[in-house]
């Protein structure tokens, strides 16, 4: 008896599904057998991503399954029922469903090629647990700092090593900004149920940026659905921001409260040692060579973040091709000059000032006493630490007598509260910061 469409489907995609279960996904339900002609069995999917993705990741696995359905060596093959027009954008005229929209991977950005210290410690762990078990370890992983930190860099990171590992893994990445483009055009055009096919049917989800939701109110609510959908059913959400979900203005506290349901990591400003390494594997990863000395002097001199480290790398390589062709101590000083990362402020300065208003010992401030007396100006220390000087949480700690860099950040958000709304507190900062700059 000659099998129907239907049967012929139902046991090809039996056996994709008892073999292959790696490789199904959920709109397989939807595709069907169009027709076997002169040895060829045509399958008829919905639109051209879900082709691409047969083409590319099941087109020996259906034709195997295509052959032991029918007991006859035949090929398959895959149409789409809604053709692209080339006229048009990609798949149809819609962004959203072109895999050129997602951000390119740097091809440097991987977990080997990035840099570890106390200040991103954390972050790094989570996302090599993600890497090595999507939906499973920390999911939302949230991972915020200021720019040029390398949040970026571990986002791609968990990318790459996806990629490598799982083939078949549909992990979308893009900016914020891109999901927000899409969303517009997909209520323009009335796409909405195509955007949404797209967003919520893959494997995980990697969105950069993801502040600037601030302020749209529709982009919120759509995402809010979009993630509730992905983390239900167990799928990857990792997300990066320059500050934590709380601080993130206008958000919804729907999303705040989800954001932070996973894992919130913070990156902070390298300390010096963690800056040197960094200088070091850039260095090697551009086959320049810099002598240790030049080394710590770039890494003294620049503390605020790792894209201008590695921009006075390039600097000092550029330099040294119209000199000698050799990198010194003495070129480093002269290319550097008084420009760096330092802000003109130390952490003793600020320590003398606060210690002076207060009519406290310096000693005190950076004692385990904990008295009202001593924490509030300690507080006080530690947040004009943070605004005046390009000291990391972890350096600011170790003025402190070693206090973790929770402690500090405890401080700081402390301040900045009591501050936003006690007038008198605010001077008070204004002429402690006058009075930390003019003894510099």
């Amino acid at each position: 008896m000659t099998s129907t469409p239907t049967t012929l489907w139902e046991d090809l995609l039996g056996h994709v599904r008892l073999n292959h279960p790696e490789l199904v996904r959920g709109w397989f339900a939807d595709l069907g057998v169009v027709k076997l002609e002169l040895g060829v069995l045509e399958i008829l999917a919905r639109n051209p991503a879900q082709c691409r993705y047969l083409e590319q990741h099941c087109a020996r696995v259906f034709t195997e399954a295509a052959q032991a359905a029918t007991g006859r060596l035949v090929s398959v093959s895959f149409r789409a029922e809604v053709e692209a027009d080339d006229d048009r954008h990609a798949a149809d005229g819609y962004a959203f469903e072109d895999e050129r929209e997602q951000l390119r991977l740097k091809p440097d950005y991987t977990f080997e090629h990035f840099v570890t210290g106390p200040c991103n410690r954390l972050a790094h762990a989570a996302a090599l647990s993600v890497a090595q078990e999507p939906g499973r370890s920390y999911n939302p992983l949230f991972v915020y700092g200021p720019v040029g930190l390398g949040k970026t860099h571990l986002l791609q990171a968990v990318c790459h090593a996806i990629r490598t590992a799982q083939p078949s893994a549909r992990f979308y990445y893009i900016s914020c900004e891109t999901f927000i483009n899409h969303f517009i055009e997909a209520v323009e055009r009335g796409a909405l149920n195509r955007f949404r096919y797209r967003y919520r049917g893959v494997d995980g989800l990697v969105i950069d940026d993801i502040q600037f939701l601030a302020e749209r109110e529709r982009s919120q609510e759509e995402f809010f659905h979009t993630f509730n959908t992905l983390h239900h059913s167990q799928r990857q959400i990792i997300l990066s921001a320059d500050c934590s979900p709380s601080e993130i203005p206008s958000l919804e506290e729907r999303l705040v409260s989800r954001f932070n349901s996973g894992l919130v990591a913070l990156l902070d400003r390298p300390c010096l040692e963690t800056r040197m390494a960094i200088i070091r594997k850039k260095a090697k990863l551009r086959c320049i060579e810099v002598p240790e000395d030049v080394i710590r002097l770039v890494a003294a001199r620049i503390e605020s973040n790792i894209r201008e480290l590695e921009g006075a790398l390039l600097k000092l390589d550029a330099l040294s091709q119209t000199r000698s062709g050799k990198i010194t101590l003495e070129l480093a000083q002269e290319a550097l000059g008084a420009s760096s990362g330092e802000r003109g402020v130390s952490v003793p300065a600020v320590l003398d000032a606060v210690a002076r208003r207060f009519g406290v010992k310096v000693s005190e401030l950076q004692s385990k006493r904990r008295s009202r007396e001593i924490t509030h100006p300690r507080h006080l220390c530690m947040y004009l630490c943070r605004q005046l000087t390009s000291k990391s949480l972890e350096e600011i700690g170790g003025y402190f007598g070693g206090r973790d860099h929770t402690t500090v950040l405890h401080a700081v958000r402390t301040i900045t509260e009591e501050a936003a709304a006690d007038a008198s507190l605010q001077r008070l900062l204004s002429e402690l910061s006058l009075e930390a700059r003019q003894v510099g």
